[in-house]
């Protein structure tokens, strides 16, 4: 029997017409008091957050300060840097130090520690070309102006940014560079989901309900979540970045934990459908293929979890035309990021936190990215003395243009 998919129907347009209401501080304090009110004493509410993205929110803005201490966030491996282990980070190294290519990657990646205190950042300084990128636009036209070069795209991240890694490599083929290749690291969210609810037990992360990703649900929809309430009887809610997103993603969870319902629900209806966006994953299944297995920092080797390029491309696979040998990463001694990202310690367990391991000199990936648990923590002082000024202080004043009525939120459905 298939898990139905529940969209809660949209609010109308006035109510959530300006950004600055999905901050507002009054409607904030009122869905933390509706939440304090439904949370049941008796039990916990353990709800991991799988996107970097949520984490940050869930800490900018204070939103675990306006929970009951029965409802706790548990930060998941949403964060595509993060979960890159080291060997892949040796491997492009190697590539740029052995073939003399020009590696070309995003900016949070070039710091990320790899085997033997290298990064890509200390490379680069030891002569290596790597440059960094904003997007895979910039690496075609770097390989344009100089065809003599050849240039790698180091691409990276779950399916939110599979499709414009898709679009370059169309690109390079109608243009027919032949200097242009892909190193393609990109991975899929609902493979690392099932690892982290299948471990979960007395020795692993204990969980009643999952925060699904804002942007990754863009592109691949709501039902590929089906199979977290029919195999594993945990709701899921959808849920946007805006803090009062989470807040209500947070809220819709409660219910449905508390009616014993366990199905997927929508809170971002305004972005996520329930298939995705169908001319993104047409893209995505002309250029890739699903890898039989892969290796992620804190989770192992998942089946099927990752995309290479597909038959029709492999003359752009990176891997094939610039073949290096890597070994196998080994974490930092000490460094607790695996653990981390797997949900089974939170950033402050770890002993290197904010002593040698600081975003000036990170020990693990997770310090290094701007979606990292460690960052997060960091950024937001979750490591210093809670601030006199905590939760829905720190949203913006109500808007002046919001008419009075019933709230949408506190209804706990989707907009």
């Amino acid at each position: 029997m298939q898990a139905p998919v529940q969209t809660a129907p949209a609010a109308s347009p006035a109510a959530m017409k300006y950004i600055d209401e999905f901050r507002d501080g009054a409607l904030a304090r009122k869905l933390a008091r509706t939440i304090a009110a439904e949370a049941d004493a008796n039990r916990s509410y353990r709800l991991m957050e799988f996107c970097g993205g949520h984490t940050h929110a869930i800490f900018r803005y204070g939103v675990q300060d306006l929970m009951p201490e029965n409802v706790r966030f548990v930060h998941g491996p949403g964060c595509p840097v993060c979960v890159l282990p080291m060997a892949r980070i040796d491997q492009a190294i190697a590539m740029a130090a052995e073939h003399g290519v020009t590696l070309c990657t995003y900016g949070d990646l070039m710091r990320v520690p790899a085997s033997e205190r290298r990064s890509l950042l200390k490379a680069k300084a030891d002569g290596a070309d790597i440059r960094m990128i904003y997007s895979t636009q910039d690496a075609l036209a770097i390989a344009r102006r100089d065809p003599e070069r050849q240039v790698v795209l180091f691409a990276i991240g779950f399916e939110t940014t599979t499709p414009p890694t898709a679009v370059a490599l169309k690109a390079a083929r109608a243009e027919g560079l032949k200097n242009f290749s892909v190193f393609c690291n990109h991975v899929l969210t609902p493979p690392a989901l099932s690892t982290i609810l299948a471990s979960a037990g007395p020795d692993g992360v204990q969980l009643d309900g999952i925060l699904g990703p804002s942007h990754v649900s863009t592109v691949i929809g709501s039902r590929p979540y089906e199979f977290v309430p029919q195999q594993f009887r945990k709701p899921v809610v959808i849920a946007g970045f805006e803090p009062l997103d989470v807040m209500q993603s947070t809220l819709m969870l409660v219910r449905q934990i508390n009616e014993g319902r366990c199905i997927v629900e929508n809170q971002y209806t305004r972005a996520v459908t329930p298939d995705g966006n169908p001319k993104a994953k047409r893209l995505m299944a002309e250029t890739f293929a699903t890898r039989g297995s892969f290796e992620w920092r804190g989770l192992g080797h998942l089946p099927n979890s990752a995309l290479r390029l597909a038959d029709a491309y492999a003359d752009l696979d990176a891997e094939q035309r610039f073949p290096v040998t890597a070994g196998e990463g080994r974490e930092i001694k000490g460094c607790e990021c695996p653990s981390v990202l797997r949900g089974v310690l939170e950033p402050t367990d770890c002993k290197l936190f904010g002593t040698v391991c600081t975003p000036d000199n990170p020990m693990g990936a997770c310090m290094v990215s701007s979606e990292g648990a460690c960052a997060a923590y960091w950024s937001y002082g979750r490591f210093r003395p809670p601030s006199p000024k905590k939760g829905a202080e720190l949203f913006s004043e109500p808007s002046p243009r919001k008419e009075k009525g019933s709230d949408p939120f506190l209804a706990g459905g989707g907009r």
